[in-house]
């Protein structure tokens, strides 16, 4: 009976031992995998997304595990094409001509691209999170943001920088995509004023150029029928000073038509290996007799062994001769006029100096620009356009030309060509 009572208890004893046994390995076969999957679910990042290797089990254990390889597949293809799409956003918008400010419900910088921070002179770091009116220090910035705030539709407005930079802000809602959230676009137009100046200045010279001469002719030939015609010398006058008048209309006209084809690069140059003093000798001989008619020395001091530079000869002399020209009208009797040249290291500098009456300051600055003469111009005749031909060829030939003066002492007008 003991026997039997021991057998019992042993094979008891056995079957509780296999069933822990069991229970613990079925626990680790099914428990530990949900465990692990778990853990990885709920402590998942990019990095261990892409390392995750789905399980080969075929029960549903197995397919849950094979279910959330799926979902990281797709999760790191989305997060991929997410993180090429912030790419190409962050790299358009770096390389945008115009300023982007994104700024949330109260007026806080979100964003702000390179465009912008170099319109305001600021950097990213220093402005995210901070108020708008306090980095871009612009009333009609904050007061259009405020309109689109409360209209939730598009403001614009325009206005100018202490940098003298002239901007037009548009101002839109960002909704739905982000809520409460405006999106500032900063256009600078200070070129297009720039050029809208320019087209208006030049009408308004062209109208004055034209209408003095013509009023002149309009007069004269009024005059003439109103009987000076029967007085023979009086005709003869009325006629010279009407052809004196057609003379300026048609210098007029050439020398725009000429302004007007080499600032569209439609003037064809001749570019060849020339000696400066070859270069000055030309148009020093022509102007000679006129300097000396007025009573002036013209003085050539260009060294003739310079070296040579790569210029079309025949524009050069245009230039040469109209800078002779100018000094000459604003030289007294018994001046001197002196051409010059010396080299530097990758051009030659040519120089026109007078000892004349000089340029004022203010129109030192102007005296490139089409149609600008000082007062001493007007009354001295002229288009006011040779200065600004001369500009521009020198500049088509890779140099630049400007001018320096002295009230009561002279001016002298300097332009370089490159070397050879």
């Amino acid at each position: 009976m003991q026997l039997i009572q021991g057998t019992i208890l042993g094979a008891a004893l056995l079957a509780t031992i296999l069933a822990i046994i069991l229970a613990i390995v079925i626990t680790d076969y099914t428990v530990k995998p949900l465990s692990q999957l778990t853990e990885s679910i709920l402590h998942y990042d990019t990095h261990n997304l892409k390392q995750f290797q789905p399980s080969n089990r075929l029960d549903e254990i197995g397919q849950l595990d094979r279910a959330f390889g799926i979902m990281t597949y797709q999760l790191n293809r989305q997060i991929e094409e997410l993180e090429q799409e912030r790419e190409k956003i962050s790299s358009v918008l770096s390389q945008m001509m115009d300023g982007i400010i994104i700024v949330d419900a109260n007026g806080v910088i979100e964003m702000i691209n390179p465009a912008a921070q170099r319109i305001f002179g600021v950097v990213t770091e220093n402005v995210l999170g901070k108020s708008m009116i306090e980095v871009v220090r612009n009333h009609k910035i904050f007061e259009t943001w405020e309109r689109c705030k409360a209209t939730r539709e598009q403001q614009i407005t325009s206005f100018e920088t202490p940098q003298r930079l002239y901007l037009q802000a548009a101002v839109a809602p960002l909704e739905p995509a982000m809520p409460n959230s405006s999106l500032i676009v900063l256009q600078d137009l200070t070129n297009y004023r720039r050029l809208e100046i320019i087209r208006r200045d030049f009408v308004s010279n062209v109208s004055h150029e034209l209408r003095t001469p013509l009023a002149s002719l309009k007069a004269l030939s009024e005059t003439l029928m109103e009987g000076a015609l029967e007085d023979p010398p009086a005709a003869r006058r009325f006629l010279l000073r009407m052809e004196y008048e057609i003379d300026n209309l048609t210098q007029m006209v050439q020398e725009l038509l000429e302004l007007s084809r080499i600032e569209s690069g439609r003037v064809p140059l001749k570019r060849e290996p020339v000696n400066p003093y070859d270069l000055i000798a030309t148009p020093v001989e022509r102007m000679a007799l006129q300097a000396e008619r007025s009573q002036i020395e013209l003085v050539n001091q260009v060294p003739e062994n310079l070296p040579a530079v790569y210029a079309d000869k025949s524009r050069i002399a245009q230039v040469v001769i109209n800078l002779i020209h100018n000094a000459i009208k604003f030289t007294p009797q018994g001046g001197t006029i002196t051409i010059s040249a010396s080299e530097e290291t990758r051009r030659v500098v040519f120089s026109v100096s007078d000892t004349g009456s000089g340029i004022e300051p203010q129109d030192l600055a102007r005296i490139f620009e089409r149609f600008y003469k000082v007062d001493r111009a007007r009354s001295g005749g002229g288009t006011g356009l040779g200065l600004s031909i001369a500009k521009h060829m020198i500049e088509s030939h890779g140099g630049k030309i400007w001018a320096t003066s002295k009230v009561g002492v002279g001016s002298t007008f300097h332009f370089s060509i490159p070397k050879a």
